[in-house]
């Protein structure tokens, strides 16, 4: 078989085709390297048959290696596997080939996105919806309104905390005062009536009868019972006019602040005497039984006494602690400036009165005029403004006792108050001395043990008896350290607390003042503007009050009954 004349040869060396064709075009070299190669390397090594040796195409077919290495082809002999053999194959062969790149993994970590909904209201049963578009994920869940106050509650008390809810609460009122005794035993008695939730009292209300005397003593038990706080003292005793009205009232208003802030105090509202004081029916037999079971300490006593500790003066006490040295400071100059506020009050005050004096002997001139005056037209307008001088007296006095009742009474407690601060800060004072008193005494019974040591067991029970005493001293000095730290914390809180009530008592006492001088003023404006309407109506005779005049029995005299008919009577009875 000729595979010339077939044209089918497997190695393509047909000398017409390698001729009318060229053996590597562009396209060529792009889509089919493979085949290209193999002719070239069939070409060059594969001899043909013996007789087609000398054929001439053959030595054509040797130059056309050169031609093969004449093309560029970028991508490389193989060529891009897979390659499209379009026309735009040429223009892709000249770009560069596109880097790999990973394989992006889609991972689903949210919900599948909703198809649009068409237009129209929602429909919350999703009955129009058709199966496609409904979401595949969990169907979202129904809005739910915002909740809406109760009326219920809102009607009903305002919610506390914890804290309060579980603090007793307690509301006294010191009232109905009334003398009772005789010349020489008289005094005033009051009426102490209290609400509270404490669970500690028999009855959530109760009402019991005190004297001066019982507050006092209340003060000073509870002041002796609680070292380092501050108790709110009672008013001052007073020996001169002390069963006049105002001083009764502004001592009554006193005693009830008193009481009420003792009550409100979170350590003193706890404290046994209080409820004795506040529940007792025979006060005075039962103060002598816990008397006769529980001596009352004395001021150089109370709970270090109690701990056997000895409280003594020692030399001057040089504060360490530069706070309380600056509050010491701080509370002496606080008390000057009260007492000069106090005593201004005080002429202030007393202005006021002589001013409602002044003005109650000048509506009695006043009136004494009208009554004399023969024309109708003068006296009524000066009966008048008598009446109206009455009103200014009674303004002033009113005025004058509101304010030592709003802001007098807050000026004197808080001098008073001081004072019971200052007791804080000797007891306080007692108790570093009796822990350096103390510490004193462990470093004698030390010296004597060790002195004992050194003799030998020669005295053995000797030393067991001052090893015993030296361990009860060290107990000693380790509570009155631990004393006299604890009261120094606990009077940091005690004068934060005073610092903040301080604040809102004086707060609302100024308000008050205020609001009571305003409502004066107001008062006096709308009598004057009255006084001088009634004034500018010179031509209504019903304007101001004439005295009525009464015919008397005797028609042919016509004497009337008023102080100007009978002066005039008189002096017609003269002339004839």
């Amino acid at each position: 078989m000729d595979l010339e004349e077939a044209g089918d040869s497997p190695w393509g060396d047909v000398p017409s085709q390698s001729t009318s064709k060229p053996p590597f075009s562009q396209e060529d070299s792009s889509t089919k390297p493979q085949d290209a190669e193999s002719s070239q390397q069939s070409q060059s090594s594969i001899k043909s048959p013996a007789g087609r040796g000398p054929r001439g195409p053959i030595r054509r077919l040797v130059a056309q290696p050169t031609k093969l290495e004449a093309v560029d082809d970028p991508l490389g002999p193989l060529g891009p596997l897979g390659a499209n053999t379009g026309p735009g194959a040429d223009a892709q062969a000249d770009e560069p080939p596109v880097p790999p790149q990973k394989e992006q993994m889609v991972i689903r970590t949210t919900m599948p996105q909703p198809a649009q909904k068409r237009a129209g209201p929602a429909d919350p049963h999703r009955i129009d919806d058709d199966d496609l578009d409904r979401p595949t994920g969990p169907r979202a869940p129904p809005p739910v309104q915002a909740a809406q106050p109760s009326p219920v509650r809102a009607a009903g008390q305002p919610s506390v905390s914890i804290e309060q809810a579980a603090k007793p609460s307690f509301h006294i009122t010191v009232g109905d005062p009334h003398k009772v005794g005789d010349l020489t035993s008289s005094h005033i008695v009051y009426s102490v009536r209290t609400k509270t939730t404490s669970k500690g009292y028999r009855q959530p209300e109760f009402e019991v009868k005190r004297r001066y005397r019982d507050f006092l003593w209340l003060y000073n038990t509870m002041h002796g019972n609680n070292p380092g706080v501050v108790v709110p003292p009672p008013p001052e005793k007073q020996a001169l006019n002390r069963f006049e009205s105002n001083f009764v009232e502004s001592r009554r208003a006193a005693l009830e602040k008193m009481l009420n802030k003792i009550a409100a105090h979170p350590t003193l509202q706890h404290d046994p005497d209080l409820k004795l004081f506040l529940e007792s029916e025979s006060f005075n037999v039962d103060v002598k039984h816990k008397e006769r079971r529980e001596p009352i300490p004395g001021e150089s006593k109370g709970v270090l006494g109690s701990l056997g500790i000895n409280v003594g003066g020692g030399s001057k006490f040089v504060e360490q602690d530069d706070w309380f040295h600056d509050r010491r400071v701080y509370l002496d100059a606080l008390e000057n400036q009260l007492k000069a506020l106090m005593k201004s009050m005080d002429t202030m005050v007393n202005q006021r009165k002589a001013m409602a004096e002044a003005a109650g002997e000048f509506s009695a001139s006043l009136h004494a005029l009208s009554t004399v005056e023969l024309s109708p037209t003068l006296s009524g307008p000066l009966d008048a403004l008598s009446d109206l001088q009455l009103t200014i007296r009674d303004v002033y006095d009113r005025q004058a006792q509101q304010d030592v009742l709003t802001f007098g009474i807050t000026i004197d407690e808080y001098i008073r108050l001081i004072g019971s601060v200052k007791q804080a800060f000797s007891q306080r004072q007692k108790a570093f001395y009796s822990w350096h008193s103390a510490e004193s005494e462990l470093q004698k019974r030390k010296a004597s043990q060790d002195k004992l040591l050194r003799q030998g067991r020669s005295q053995q029970d000797r030393l067991n008896q001052v090893g015993a005493e030296v361990a009860d001293a060290e107990r000693k000095v380790h509570q009155a350290r631990l004393l006299f730290e604890d009261m120094g914390r606990l009077m940091r809180s005690e004068l934060d607390r005073f610092e903040r009530e301080k604040v809102e008592d004086f707060k609302s006492s100024v308000e008050t003042f205020l609001e009571s001088a305003v409502e004066a003023q107001k008062e006096l404006i709308e009598k004057w503007e009255t006084f001088l309407m009634q004034l500018d109506a010179e031509d209504d005779e019903t304007v101001f009050y004439r005295p009525p005049v009464y015919q008397s029995s005797d028609k042919s005299t016509g004497r009337g009954d008023t102080a100007v008919d009978r002066a005039r009577a008189t002096i017609d009875e003269d002339s004839d």
